[in-house]
C-alpha cells in the first residue's frame, strides 16, 4: 500500500509538479504523450468548430484590405473564384489557419508540460524567459503586415497600369460619336423599391447594379488601362496566409542573432562589423518576401534592420551579465 502511494504522483503528475523531482518509465512517459496529443487537438477541434461559425468575420479580416485598395481605385470591390468548389475550399482553409491560430496557447501550453520534465533548469530558464517575446515578434510581424505593408503593396499594384487601351476601330467610323450615351443614376445604396430591369450606380459600394428577376445583380467593370485586374479568391488568400508567416518568422531575427551570440557562432563585434553585408542580405530577403520594391519591400527592410539592431542590443547586454 506505500508503495503504491508513493508512485501515485509519477503517474498522474500535479498541476504544479517539480519536473526536476518527476520521473517516469517508458510507458508513463508514452501515456504522457498520448493524453497531451488528446487534449491540444481537442482544444484545436473546438477551435475549428468556432472559426467555421465565424465564416462571415474571418472572410471580411482576410479581404478587407484589398476591398478598400480597390474601393480606393474606383473598381468594384469583388474577388472571383473560377472552380465550382473553391469558394468552400478556401472558406475550410481559413477557418483551420485561425483555429490553428487560435488555439496554438492551448497546444504550445500542452506541448511545454510534456517537454518540461526532459528539460535542464537552465534550459527551461531560457524558454520561459524569451517564449513570450517570440510569440509577442511574431504577433507584431503579422499585425505588422497587415496594417502597413499589405495596403501599401495592394494600392500600388492596382494602380500601376500601362495607359488606356489601344483603339482598332476605324477613323471612317462615326456610328459610336453618333448614338447618344446612357447616364446612369448615382445613388448611395440600392433604391427603396426598384423595378425590374432598373440599372444604377452604388457610390457606397463603387458597384454597378440592376434589377433581374426580384434580386439585385452587379455588373463588373474595369479602368479605361490596358491591364485590368481578375483577382482570385484562392490565389489572393494564399498570397496574404503566406506573407503573415513570413513577416511574423521574420520578425524573429533578434532571437536568431541573440541564439547564434549565444552558441559561440558569432560574436558581438563581428557582427557590427558585418553590419553593412547583412543590411544588403535583409534588402534583399525583403525582396523576395514583398515583391513591391517601391512600398511593401522598404517597408519590411526598415523594421527588420531595426530588429537586428534589439537582436545586438541583447546579445551584448546577456553578454556583459
Amino acid at each position: 500500500m506505500t508503495t503504491d502511494t508513493a508512485r501515485r504522483p509519477a503517474l498522474k503528475p500535479k498541476r504544479d509538479f517539480d519536473p526536476d523531482s518527476y520521473r517516469m518509465t517508458v510507458g508513463e512517459h508514452l501515456e504522457e504523450l498520448r493524453m497531451r496529443l488528446i487534449l491540444g487537438l481537442g482544444g484545436f477541434l473546438v477551435a475549428t468548430v468556432v472559426c467555421m461559425c465565424l465564416k462571415e468575420p474571418l472572410m471580411r479580416f482576410f479581404l478587407r484590405p484589398l476591398m478598400l485598395g480597390l474601393a480606393r481605385n474606383r473598381l468594384p470591390p469583388q474577388v472571383n473564384f473560377a472552380e465550382i468548389s473553391e469558394s468552400f475550399m478556401v472558406y475550410i482553409r481559413v477557418s483551420l489557419i485561425c483555429a490553428a491560430a487560435f488555439a496554438s496557447p492551448w497546444m504550445l501550453y500542452q506541448l511545454w508540460q510534456f517537454v518540461a520534465a526532459g528539460l535542464y533548469p537552465k534550459e527551461r530558464k531560457y524558454i520561459t524567459k524569451y517564449l513570450p517575446l517570440s510569440i509577442t515578434l511574431l504577433i507584431s510581424g503579422m499585425v505588422f503586415l497587415y496594417l502597413v505593408v499589405l495596403p501599401l503593396m495592394i494600392e500600388f499594384f492596382l494602380a500601376f497600369n500601362f495607359g488606356p487601351a489601344f483603339t482598332f476601330a476605324s477613323s471612317k467610323d462615326v456610328s459610336a460619336t453618333s448614338q447618344p450615351a446612357v447616364v446612369l443614376p448615382f445613388l448611395n445604396g440600392d433604391p427603396p423599391h426598384p423595378l425590374e430591369g432598373q440599372i444604377w450606380m452604388d457610390k457606397s459600394q463603387e458597384r454597378i447594379k440592376f434589377l433581374y428577376e426580384g434580386q439585385v445583380r452587379v455588373i463588373p467593370f474595369g479602368l479605361e488601362g490596358v491591364a485590368n485586374p481578375v483577382i482570385m479568391l484562392s490565389q489572393y488568400i494564399d498570397m496574404v496566409v503566406g506573407m503573415l508567416l513570413s513577416f511574423g518568422l521574420a520578425f524573429q531575427l533578434p532571437l536568431v542573432v541573440l541564439a547564434l551570440v549565444r552558441v559561440g557562432i558569432v560574436d558581438v563585434p563581428a557582427l557590427k562589423k558585418m553590419r553593412r553585408v547583412i543590411y544588403f542580405a535583409i534588402a534583399v530577403i525583403s525582396a523576395f518576401i514583398v515583391p513591391d520594391v517601391v512600398t511593401g519591400m522598404v517597408a519590411l527592410v526598415i523594421p527588420l534592420i531595426l530588429l537586428f539592431e534589439l537582436g545586438l542590443w541583447l546579445a551584448r547586454d546577456r553578454a556583459a551579465a
